[in-house]
């Protein structure tokens, strides 16, 4: 085999952009530091989640077997049908999917109005309302949640229902909006004027306009923010906690699998001792039990992010470009 090598007074210059690179194209050195860094960085984030799962397929043999660390011998299933019957999985993911869903569709609708008026609209104190509204973003949560629960009460709606989540989303206070009203506004940004300017022309008045043609170019910023939000109603156990109360029962009041999975041990001697006439395997807890439950607790985000990550990477880096 030969190889065409430019000639000698030109071979340093040839290895030195083969290595090295150009401006136009990434070198051999520079591409094996990206894709290590991108391994290790990779292998950080999936090492939790690969550890969970290999353990809560161990039996409890494999447990006690220092050999059996990341392949177990037998792989079993009872591990997960424990962690469902301790989780009530199917009535409390339900209840998960409520609490999550209705109001990240308020919250992106409502953020996505205000985004939208701030950066298409000027008016009268703009820029102190931008002010007050990142100022509202440096400002710890915790700082609002007390009087907030006051005024909830005093609206009577501390029933265990979800009217504190509807209400706070419908009015762009609910989980961290500011940062979602940011990235519509900058999102919004990009949308050519003449656009908007070409449509009133035509007829359509303000929210014509921003229902036919700044949604459907927008797009990209629901998607992200959607997701977003979902993940953060999915996770929140403190504000569920704090506005639907601790005296609800988990058949009749609402809760998160995070929540469950915080009283995993407790709700799982409880489920077998009510049970334990019915069941034939040993009823101790162990660790495959615990990462049973962890792994099904974080399985619908999971299962989330592979069908839309396309379309997550996407949205990401076109609502945090500049526009006009």
């Amino acid at each position: 085999m030969k190889f065409n090598l430019p000639p000698k007074g030109a071979r340093k210059d040839y290895f030195k952009k083969v290595f090295f690179g150009s401006n136009e194209k990434r070198g051999v050195v520079m591409s094996i530091v990206v894709y290590v860094l991108l391994i290790t960085i990779a292998f950080i984030y999936l090492y939790p989640v690969l550890y969970m799962f290999s353990r809560s397929l161990m039996s409890s043999k494999d447990l006690l077997d220092s050999s059996a660390k990341w392949i177990p011998s037998s792989i079993t299933g009872q591990n997960y049908r424990d962690a469902i019957a301790t989780l009530d999985y199917w009535n409390s993911l339900w209840k998960n999917v409520q609490i999550a869903v209705i109001p990240t569709i308020l919250q992106v609708f409502v953020c996505s109005m205000v985004g939208y008026g701030f950066a298409r609209y000027k008016f009268p104190g703009k820029t102190l309302w931008m002010g007050i509204l990142i100022l509202s973003f440096l400002l710890p949560s915790q700082t609002i949640d007390m009087p907030n629960y006051l005024l909830f009460q005093n609206l009577k709606m501390m029933d265990g229902s979800l009217k504190p989540f509807i209400f706070l989303a419908a009015v762009g206070q609910g989980f961290k909006s500011t940062l979602c009203i940011l990235i519509f506004f900058n999102f919004h940004r990009q949308v050519p004027q003449s656009l908007i300017e070409a449509a009133e022309i035509d007829g359509a008045d303000h929210f014509k306009a921003y229902f036919q043609i700044a949604i459907p170019l927008s797009m990209a910023a629901i998607v992200c923010v959607t997701l977003f939000s979902l993940v953060w109603y999915w996770n929140e156990t403190y504000l569920v906690r704090t506005y639907l109360g601790y005296g609800h029962t988990r058949a009749k009041g609402l809760t998160t699998l995070m929540i469950e999975l915080q009283k995993f041990e407790d709700s799982y001697n409880v489920t077998f001792d009510a049970r334990a006439s019915s069941v034939t395997s040993t009823n101790k807890l162990n660790d495959a039990i615990k990462m049973a439950g962890t792994m099904l607790s974080i399985a619908p985000l999971l299962l989330l992010y592979l069908v839309l990550q396309k379309q997550f990477v996407e949205s990401v880096d076109r609502a945090g470009i500049t526009g006009e």
